[in-house]
C-alpha cells in the first residue's frame, strides 16, 4: 500500500519537531535559552554602535579606541576575584537578572547623553567600565546559572545551543543594527538594545533554579579568595587553558580595537554597509554552532580548541593585506566569518572543560579565577593594537593579531596537557577538595543540578 506524501506544512512541522531528549525540551532551559536569544539579539545593536558613535561621530582615534576597549576590560581585572568569592556565597540567578537590567538602564545613557548634547569620548569611557563592571559579576553568574540547569555531560552540548542562540541573533542583528543606525544613528540605536535587555531580565525571573548556598561558619574573604586561585592552580588543564586562551585574547583585542576603523576609514564603508559585513560573522558562528558539538567529539575538546585559534589567526592575517577594494570588503567579511568560526570552538570547548573539571562548591570561585586569568591580557593587547594601528597603521594590528594567534595554535599543539584532551574530565569530588583546601575555605554548597544553561 503506498504511502501518501506529506504535505509542505507536515513536512515543515516534522523538522521544527524537537528529537526526543532535546535540551530545548526542558521548560528551564528553554526559557533561558529565548533570554540568551534576545539579549544577544541586542548585544549586536551594541556591538556595532558603539563603536561607530566613537569612531563616526566622535571621531576617535586608534588609540582612543583602544582605550575605550581596556575600560570595558579593567573590571575584569579589578573585580574577578572578589566577586567568585561573594558568588559562591550567594544565588547566582537574581545576581544575573538585576546585571540584565543595570546593562539596559547604563546602555540608556548614551542615547540620552547624546539628545542632551553631554556625549563625549569620557562619557563612553565610563559607560564601557559600568559595562565591563557588570560583565564581570553577573557574566561569570550566567556561566553557573547553566551548571544548574544542564548536567554536566551535556555542557558541550549546551555551550553549543547557547552559541546557536546568539548566531541567530548574529545573522539576523547586525542588518538590523545597520537599519537602526542609519534611521536613528548610531547613539539613538542603543535604546532599542536597552528594551531588549530588559526583555531578557524578564524571561529570566520566571526561572526556577533549586540552589539554597550555605555559608559556612569562619568564613574568611581573604581566605577563600586564596582557595579559589589556589584550586586553580592546582589543576594543570585549567593553568594551560587559561594561559592559552588569554594569549589569544590578546591578539583578538588588538585585532579588534581596529577593525571598525579598518572598515570605515580604509575600505570607506557606511555604518549600515559594516552591519550588513557582520552578517557574515552570524553565518560563522550559526555554522560551527551547528556542527561545533559534533567536531568536538570527533577530534576531541582539547584539538578544537587548538584549531579555533589557527581559524581566527587566518582570517585576521588575510584582512591585513587586503587591498582597499571590493576585494577588501570581501575580505572584511571573510574575517568575521573565520572570526564566528573560530570564537565558537574556542569557547564551547573552553568552557565546557574548566565547568567539567570543577565541583559545584568551587565554580563561582574558579569562574571568577579564570576570567581574570584570562583577560589581564585583553587590556595591554587592546592598548598595543590601538598603539600599533596608531603609529604603523591599522594593518600592523590586525597582522601582528593574525601571525601570534597561528603562533599560538602551534604552541598549544605541542602542549600535550591540551591536545590529548579527547573527552570531558570528571571533577574531583567536593570532600576531597575540601580536604585539600581546608573545609573553613568552602563558604557555600550549591547542589549540582540536572538541566542547566
Amino acid at each position: 500500500m503506498q504511502t501518501r506524501p506529506l504535505s509542505w506544512f507536515d513536512q515543515l512541522r516534522q523538522a521544527l519537531t524537537l528529537p526526543p531528549g532535546d535540551l530545548l525540551r526542558d521548560l528551564v532551559y528553554r526559557r533561558l535559552w529565548t533570554s540568551i536569544l534576545i539579549s544577544s539579539l541586542g548585544g549586536q545593536i551594541t556591538m556595532l554602535a558603539l563603536p561607530l558613535t566613537a569612531a563616526v561621530l566622535l571621531d576617535a582615534s586608534p588609540t582612543q579606541m583602544g582605550l575605550l576597549t581596556a575600560m570595558e576590560i579593567a573590571p575584569f581585572v579589578l573585580f574577578s576575584l572578589p566577586s567568585g568569592v561573594w558568588l559562591d556565597r550567594v544565588r547566582k540567578l537574581p545576581v544575573y537578572v538585576w546585571g540584565e537590567t543595570l546593562l539596559a538602564f547604563v546602555v540608556a545613557t548614551v542615547p540620552l547623553a547624546h539628545w542632551m548634547g553631554w556625549l563625549s569620548m569620557t562619557w563612553l569611557y565610563v559607560v564601557g567600565f559600568v559595562l565591563g563592571t557588570v560583565y564581570t559579576t553577573a557574566g561569570s553568574a550566567a556561566q553557573i546559572v547553566l551548571t544548574q540547569v544542564v548536567p554536566r555531560s551535556r555542557l558541550v552540548e549546551a555551550h553549543a545551543k547557547n552559541a546557536l542562540a546568539s548566531s541567530g541573533a548574529e545573522v539576523a542583528g547586525p542588518g538590523f543594527a545597520g537599519a537602526l543606525i542609519k534611521v536613528l544613528g548610531a547613539p539613538m540605536a542603543l535604546a532599542v538594545d536597552a528594551v531588549l535587555v530588559l526583555i531578557s531580565a524578564l524571561i529570566l525571573r520566571g526561572i526556577k533554579v533549586n540552589e539554597e548556598p550555605v555559608k559556612a561558619k569562619n568564613a574568611d574573604f581573604w581566605r577563600d579568595l586564596k582557595a579559589g586561585v589556589q584550586f586553580v592552580r592546582n589543576k594543570r588543564l585549567l593553568v594551560s587553558l587559561a594561559t592559552a586562551v588569554g594569549c589569544w585574547q590578546l591578539c583578538h583585542n588588538a585585532a579588534i580595537v581596529v577593525q571598525i576603523l579598518f572598515a570605515t576609514r580604509t575600505l570607506g564603508l557606511s555604518g549600515q554597509t559594516v552591519g550588513l559585513s557582520y552578517v557574515a560573522l552570524g553565518a560563522g558562528t550559526v555554522l560551527t554552532s551547528v556542527m561545533g558539538h559534533r567536531i568536538s567529539r570527533r577530534l576531541g575538546p582539547g584539538p578544537c580548541l587548538v584549531l579555533g585559534f589557527a581559524v581566527c589567526g587566518l582570517g585576521w592575517l588575510l584582512l591585513s593585506v587586503a587591498p582597499a577594494n571590493a576585494w577588501g570588503v570581501a575580505a572584511f567579511a571573510f574575517m568575521l566569518f573565520t572570526f564566528g568560526i573560530g570564537a565558537v570552538l574556542i569557547f564551547i570547548n573552553f568552557l565546557s572543560l574548566r565547568q567539567a573539571v570543577t565541583p559545584a562548591p568551587m565554580l563561582g570561585r574558579m569562574t571568577s579565577t579564570m576570567r581574570w586569568l584570562i583577560l589581564i591580557p585583553a587590556g595591554p593587547g587592546a592598548l598595543l593594537g590601538g598603539w600599533l594601528g596608531e603609529h604603523f597603521g591599522l594593518r600592523s594590528a590586525l597582522a601582528f593579531a593574525g601571525c601570534g594567534a597561528l603562533l599560538l595554535a602551534l604552541l598549544a599543539w605541542r602542549h600535550a596537557t591540551i591536545r590529548e584532551v579527547r573527552e570531558l574530565p570528571k571533577p574531583d569530588g567536593a570532600d576531597d577538595v575540601e580536604a585539600g583546601l581546608g573545609a573553613e575555605a568552602m563558604p557555600g554548597r550549591a547542589p549540582d543540578l540536572v538541566p542547566n544553561k
